[in-house]
């Protein structure tokens, strides 16, 4: 068996993530305090107890989300002696979860990556005034179908392919009339359906482009080392090991589009055979054999899944 560690993205997040790791955990416990102090925040007490609103907002459940991936990272190292590097060929994270990636791989440190995850929430959230952007999927639709579908509905907005999650799943982004137009035409296509996200921004398309411009500027400043482990990554589908590279992607990311499905196509093409999904929720481990049937996924997030997962290695 060979594995590729994977890390969700934005929507995975949910009131009470982390709580039974940090009851459990010493390592999970300093994990959250980590983040804590690093964004001068309880935010490990809107994980455990939310508001889910609060919980929601796309600056809170960014770095919540990699808090909790990091948490289930360090359990295994502590309790099952796990060497990241030698249990996995690659990692690779969506969206927000190529942070989590890095930051189990070595590249940034815990407190850094808090700190990066929250500017890029906050410069996400205030660059489209909300109801201006919008975002839909588009489920049994392939990615070169969505695009002509995006391309129709623009009419000189933006509209544009953000995920490319597989599973004949796509998801679209940009201005809320072109993102309605598209919807009216999967219809007409005869897309299985369309469904409007319940997101607050337009990510991963052109008009994110000044957050993308404020996560130059703020990774610019901050210390990158080489990956011990190779990451796949959103904007390339390809594997990466130059700290460089890696800002210039993080930075492209921002705008492009995740290009989820053939990440998981080239891990397979280099011998993966099983993705382990890291931290919350269970959408990228349940992908994986809708991606490729001879793929299995699996998802580690809580003490039971911990317990089980050191058993099989």
């Amino acid at each position: 068996m060979t594995r590729a560690f994977v890390f969700p993205g934005q929507g995975s997040q949910a009131v009470g993530m982390g709580r039974e790791l940090a009851e459990a955990f010493s390592a999970a416990r300093q994990v959250f305090q980590e983040v804590d102090d690093a964004l001068s925040q309880k935010l490990s007490a809107l994980m455990f107890e939310g508001p889910e609103d609060q919980l929601t907002l796309t600056e809170n459940a960014q770095p919540a989300l990699m808090a909790m991936s990091m948490a289930v990272v360090r359990v295994l190292e502590s309790e099952g002696k796990l060497d990241l590097s030698r249990a996995a060929t690659f990692v690779a994270g969506h969206s927000l979860g190529e942070y989590s990636a890095l930051a189990a791989a070595g590249t940034f440190t815990l407190a850094d990556t808090a700190r990066l995850l929250k500017i890029r929430g906050q410069a996400m959230q205030k660059v489209v005034p909300v109801g201006v952007g919008a975002m839909a999927a588009l489920l049994g639709s392939e990615l070169e179908q969505a695009k002509e579908i995006a391309a129709l509905a623009a009419e000189g907005d933006v509209c544009e392919a953000a995920n490319d999650n597989g599973g004949s799943q796509v998801v679209l982004s940009g201005h809320k009339s072109a993102v309605d137009r598209a919807i009216k035409i999967a219809a007409e296509k005869g897309i299985k359906r369309a469904i409007p996200l319940p997101v607050s921004a337009p990510f991963h398309c052109a008009l994110m482009q000044p957050a993308a411009d404020a996560m130059a500027e703020a990774l610019a400043k901050v210390e990158m080392k080489t990956p011990r482990i190779p990451l796949v990554a959103n904007v390339t589908a390809s594997r990466v090991t130059d700290p460089d590279a890696i800002r210039d992607l993080l930075v492209r990311q921002v705008t492009g589009t995740v290009r989820w499905r053939e990440s998981v196509l080239f891990m397979k093409a280099e011998g993966v055979t099983t993705l382990v999904e890291l931290g919350a929720g269970k959408v990228l481990g349940g992908l994986a054999k809708r991606i490729d049937k001879e793929l299995t996924g699996s998802s580690v997030g809580a003490p039971a899944d911990i317990e089980a997962f050191l058993k099989s290695l």
